[in-house]
């Protein structure tokens, strides 16, 4: 009983602190849908298989999105014709850094941790990008872009010019059809794994001790595969992560550790796995993670070397950064998750209790709804 207790609380703890990047994820990718051009998005992240890659790499550096915000944001994308390599980039990219992030870094570690932080998630993200291009068959079906008016479906993207269409709705149309679009379509494709992956992340919360990291990172590649280890699996954002990882620096760890903590702990949970699988499929996902495993531990080894040579102290001032998210707004934004889940948490339930077993004793697959992503595999 004690061990259900302290999995829920840890469960919910992780639910309220991610709800509000959630929401702004969601609130990213419902402007994307509204205001962002399907023609664009295929122009720029959908042809070709570099150039798409670079671009959705910058675009993520700045967007102040976690790992978890970061999903719906992505997988509008994804819908809108970018390719599965920029989608991986723009994965990568965007909740390794961010504007709010890199100040965080530059205020707690220093100028040299605020310019190698966004160097190395734009690195790790054009090669994470760049390998699932390479590895993408010539005759893999691509994602067919939604092009109709994403308003009231007065045009279907076809037969009506796009700066005629442009004129059709006004800005309060546009926003309002973003949002809507946010919180049913957009939120019940990611919302049933999004939940199994939060569940799976608090066990793991109650299973580790709070003191691991600070036992086993004394220094060197050792203590950075220990904090990779330890970073894949946990969520938490990149602001969050930047105090602890000032931390560890004063307590002894070497800076090239920290920043394997900084890039592997936001881009990297359960709930992330688990969604980029459904979203891309599972040779994306490989990719993905493995990607992100060799160039943290490559990126940290490049700071350890850098600040030997120029003799550069790895002391960081003390100090914890400001919470973003009062706490009164961090519960009210798990209820509006959970309100909002209700709807296709129900539905989904539904259709695998309607599944009639066939004639061996499996389950037949469920032909109501409509698969959650385009090109999962």
């Amino acid at each position: 009983m004690d061990f259900l207790r302290a999995w829920a609380v840890e469960s919910w703890g992780l639910l309220a602190e991610s709800s509000a990047y959630v929401l702004f994820g969601l609130l990213v990718g419902g402007l994307l849908k509204a205001f962002l051009s399907p023609a664009t998005v295929a122009r720029h992240l959908g042809r070709g298989r570099f150039w798409p890659v670079i671009k959705a790499a910058l675009l993520g550096i700045p967007l102040p999105l976690c790992s978890c915000g970061v999903l719906p944001a992505a997988a509008s994308l994804r819908r809108q014709g970018a390719s599965r390599g920029a989608t991986v980039a723009f994965l990568i990219s965007t909740p390794e850094t961010g504007i709010d992030s890199i100040a965080i870094t530059y205020g707690l570690l220093g100028p040299v941790m605020a310019v190698a932080r966004p160097i190395a998630a734009f690195a790790t993200a054009a090669v994470a990008g760049l390998l699932e291009s390479l590895a993408q068959r010539p005759d893999e079906r691509a994602v067919q872009a939604d092009a109709s008016c994403p308003v009231d479906s007065c045009c279907d993207g076809v037969d009506c010019p796009e700066d005629e269409h442009k004129r059709h709705h006004s800005l309060g149309q546009r926003l309002a059809a973003g949002m809507r679009f946010a919180v049913t379509e957009l939120w019940a494709d990611l919302a049933g794994w999004f939940f199994v992956g939060m569940a799976l992340a608090g066990l793991i919360g109650v299973l580790v001790p709070d003191d691991f990291m600070a036992r086993h990172l004394g220094g060197g590649i050792g203590s950075m595969l220990v904090m990779l280890a330890v970073g894949i699996p946990l969520y938490i954002c990149a602001t969050a992560s930047t105090p602890i990882a000032a931390m560890l620096i004063l307590k002894g760890v070497s800076p090239g550790a920290a920043l394997v903590f900084l890039l592997a702990g936001p881009a990297t949970n359960v709930t992330s796995l688990v969604v980029v699988q459904r979203v891309l499929g599972k040779r994306a996902t490989a990719i993905y993670l493995a990607s992100i495993a060799v160039m943290s531990v490559a990126a940290g080894l490049a700071l350890d070397a850098l600040h030997s040579w120029l003799g550069l102290s790895s002391r960081a001032a003390a100090g914890h950064a400001a919470e973003l998210v009062p706490p009164w707004l961090q519960v009210l934004g798990a209820i509006a998750l959970l309100a909002m889940s209700a709807r296709p948490l129900y539905r989904s339930i539904s259709r695998r209790l309607r599944r009639k077993p066939d004639a061996h004793g499996h389950a037949e697959p469920a032909t109501a709804g409509r698969e959650s992503c385009e090109g999962a595999t």
